[in-house]
């Protein structure tokens, strides 16, 4: 049997919103994106959102937007997708990383106060394979200390923790639209924010800096722009958009069987020696974008591929940033810098997880873990 890593949820209900947008005269950022802006907003109960092209877009504009520059530091994780961490250094600041927790993968919290000095400016939390950091304390730290919070919860759509949602508590959050996530558009993203004066320079930023957008000029007399700022093109379109609504208003659905599929895995391996794999908090309900297994480090890569052998397939989310060449040879990382983020990081096998899996590919995925991963007394 073949298992994929992942399959989206796009059907016809997408296909026919999509090809209405393809007969309008409007392709590009307009209403169906505005639509799509005002339906996450109220999804996330959040006052206000922006679509953008990615959640790389979505942090790189956040941090702008929140002023964060040259000279500033930012505290995050080194557990997580590269681009966390690269949008710091896009906007000219530095990124300061904090070990993680061993139980859940994601931040520290115990650890950010000693990592604040006066250049520190915001932080920068990753909610981790779907399950939020502990956002509370954050805020705490982050109101003692005058900092901004961004949310990078491109794994988090879903998440819910001691009853605030992504975007509850932090200054901004950010969550992606790529092909591997519960809703997407092949490639998106958007920002959420509380203050709502935000989302005008946030709309500019995303459209070069201009002061009207195609939509502003395209609808009644012809209204002339002004470059106000220098911005990127990082826009969501009505097509993308259009793509989302549905899945959108089909995401509790899809998380369900999710949850469950992640509640046969752990039952299955919870008494797999040498196989441990992230903890789901109390009070916490987890986005489950990701189930990760880990393993003796040792054996990992010879495992993942013995899995790949067996049709399964997997990946590794993810290797410890400070590690990767970049990072190594540009701040001087070494390893035990970060000895929880490194050993996870070396341990991790990603096993598939979405809505579409069978419970015939659930099974052969767990029969093949068992009989791959070692056994008692082997």
């Amino acid at each position: 049997m073949k298992v994929e890593f992942y399959r989206h949820n796009i059907g016809e209900a997408e296909k026919e919103r999509l090809l209405t947008a393809l007969d309008s005269t409007f392709l590009t950022t307009g209403e169906v994106t505005y639509e799509f802006e005002r339906n996450l907003a109220s999804y996330l109960e959040i006052p206000a959102t922006i679509g953008l092209m990615s959640c790389t877009a979505a942090l790189h504009l956040a941090l702008l937007a929140l002023n964060i520059g040259p000279g500033d530091e930012v505290i995050t994780t080194p557990l997580t997708f590269i681009a966390t961490a690269n949008t710091i250094l896009h906007v000219g600041a530095k990124p300061v990383f904090v070990d993680v927790e061993a139980t859940t993968g994601n931040l520290d919290v115990s650890l950010v106060e000693s990592a604040i000095t006066d250049k520190t400016k915001a932080i920068l939390p990753v909610h981790l394979y779907g399950h939020m950091c502990d956002m509370q304390a954050l805020r705490t730290i982050a109101d003692k200390h005058n900092l901004k919070i961004i949310e990078d919860a491109a794994h988090c759509l879903e998440g819910v923790r001691d009853g605030f949602r992504p975007g509850q508590l932090g200054d901004a959050v950010c969550f992606s639209f790529y092909a591997t996530k519960s809703i997407t558009c092949g490639e998106g993203g958007a920002i959420g924010v509380r203050d709502v004066q935000l989302i005008d320079i946030l709309r500019k930023l995303s459209l070069h800096g201009m002061s009207h957008s195609a939509a502003d000029r395209y609808h009644g007399r012809y209204q002339h722009w002004e470059m106000e700022l220098a911005g990127w093109k990082y826009n969501l379109s009505n097509i993308q958009a259009a793509l989302l609504i549905p899945q959108l208003a089909r995401v509790e659905e899809y998380l369900s069987r999710r949850e469950e599929i992640c509640k046969r895995y752990e039952k299955a391996f919870m008494d797999l020696p040498g196989v441990s794999f992230p903890k789901v908090l109390p009070n916490t309900k987890s986005g489950r974008h990701l189930f990760t297994i880990w393993v003796d480090p040792q054996v990992r890569d010879e495992k993942m591929f013995e899995l790949q052998a067996a049709g399964i397939n997997v990946a590794v989310n993810y290797r410890a940033i400070h590690l990767l060449k970049f990072y190594r040879e540009e701040f001087n990382f070494l390893p035990g810098s970060f000895p929880v983020a490194e050993k996870i990081g070396n341990s991790t096998i990603t096993l598939p997880l979405y809505s579409k899996l069978t419970d015939e590919e659930v099974n052969y995925v767990i029969e093949t873990v068992r009989k791959t991963l070692p056994q008692r007394g082997s």
